[in-house]
């Protein structure tokens, strides 16, 4: 298997590890503010879902990260760009019934797609190192 410069499996040798990585940075980051944000919610039954799918981002990147292969990466990385779809789906939702202020849903939601984004292009950089391979 070739090596992923930079991607790989536990950093592949790198010294990376997922920490460094700027998507699992911002994912983590907005996992964190919607915790923050909806600590004082009483809707108990949104408030674990939603934030449930938050933390799944950077779970799944994290957990993609220390895989032993390519495709086992591939398959944590399919996880974390679904729970982003849940997530965007949740805020449209709490927005929509007022758990969450509509500019805070926005600047949410603006970050969540720009993460999926980010997932597809990691996605599809992992599909080209087992093509190649």
């Amino acid at each position: 298997m070739r090596k992923a410069k930079g991607l790989g499996t536990k950093g592949q040798g790198t010294g990376m590890k997922f920490e460094d990585l700027e998507v699992w940075k911002r994912a983590a980051r907005l996992s964190a503010q919607i915790y923050k944000e909806l600590e004082d919610l009483k809707d108990y039954g949104f408030k674990d879902q939603i934030t449930r799918s938050g933390l799944s981002v950077p779970s799944n990147i994290a957990e993609d990260f220390e895989r032993d292969s390519q495709k086992e990466c591939l398959t944590f990385l399919s996880y974390a760009k679904g729970s982003c779809g849940e997530l965007r789906s949740q805020i449209h939702i709490g927005m929509e019934i007022g758990y969450i202020e509509r500019k805070i849903g926005k600047d949410w939601l603006r970050e969540a797609n720009e993460i999926s984004s980010m997932l597809s292009g990691l996605t599809k950089t992992r599909r080209g190192f087992i093509d190649n391979g």
